[in-house]
């Protein structure tokens, strides 16, 4: 890692295939529209927004040695971002996830990540052999990480010592893998971005505000929690007080990868001096022209 990099993204780095339609869509559908192929994964969406906001990402992640991996290892390159320490596989493909959304939404989606969850720990490696840190050392930075790496794993980093002095920010990959962070819940490390679904699946209950979910996961021993809930606000849950704001209201035409915008921007804004108040409406209005089709997907 150079020495001009000044966060961590840890997680999926993969191509994204998505199909969009101007229709509304029902099981079964099909319809006319454009069907794209995209750099993708939470960690890589959050490095690539990272970078508008100023922000230099180094990557660690499992990419293969296949032609969809050199091409998008030199596409993350292209856009600034450090790739010295992506664990680069022979005999692992890189990894694809696939959607498909219509004028209601997303209508599906499927993502194959199991090559980052064969790597496994590692993609992790340069925390530990002195690159980026080691025990007697630990890496002290900003670290992004999203709920693509396998349970176990996830587990032990809520708990080892090589992760002790880091700014955990962490998002699940999706609602069905939102279980994997319960390790940081239970650990009070870290701060959680989730949305309101997640937030329900966390706390096994459902939930019908966002100042609700945070409230009940500071009850079950998050350390900081962003709760999001589409267009309704989304709050800023910390031991200090709740902050709760309402998003801009904006035309949606895409929503494959809004979170993942919100949780950069935020994270930006912050490592800027923002306060609270301040870096959620940053986060909202990013993320509100991010849906709206006013920044590059």
């Amino acid at each position: 890692m150079t020495k001009d990099s000044n966060i961590l993204c840890i997680g999926s780095v993969l191509w994204d295939v998505i199909g969009r339609s101007p229709s509304h869509m029902a099981k079964g559908a099909d319809v006319p529209g454009r069907i794209i192929r995209i750099p993708g994964g939470v960690a890589l969406n959050i490095a690539m927004t990272l970078v508008r906001f100023g922000l230099t990402p180094g990557l660690l992640s499992a990419v293969g040695r296949d032609a969809e991996g050199e091409e998008l290892i030199s596409e993350c390159r292209h856009m600034g971002l450090i790739t010295d320490h992506v664990y680069r596989s022979d005999d692992l493909p890189t990894d694809c996830y696939m959607a498909v959304e219509g004028a209601n939404g997303l209508i599906a989606a499927i993502a194959d990540a199991h090559s980052l969850e064969k790597a496994g720990a590692k993609i992790l490696q340069a925390l530990y052999d002195g690159r980026l840190g080691n025990t007697d050392a630990p890496y002290s930075g900003l670290i992004a990480l999203d709920g693509n790496l396998t349970e176990r794993l996830l587990d032990d980093i809520a708990h080892d010592p090589a992760f002790q002095s880091a700014d955990l920010r962490i998002a699940p990959a999706s609602p069905g893998k939102a279980e994997r962070l319960l390790p940081f819940l239970r650990s009070g490390r870290g701060t959680l971005y989730v949305n309101l679904e997640e937030a329900g699946i966390l706390c096994h209950t459902r939930f019908s505000t966002s100042e609700e979910a945070g409230h009940a996961l500071l009850s079950k021993g998050a350390a900081r929690a962003l709760v999001t809930n589409g267009g309704e606000a989304t709050t800023d849950a910390h031991p200090y007080g709740l902050i709760t704001l309402p998003p801009p209201e904006v035309l949606v035409t895409r929503v494959t990868g809004a979170g993942d915008t919100f949780m950069a921007a935020h994270i930006a804004a912050e490592f800027n001096d923002a306060d609270r108040t301040s870096a959620l409406a940053q986060a909202l209005d990013a993320a509100a022209k991010f849906v709206s089709g006013d920044t590059p997907s």
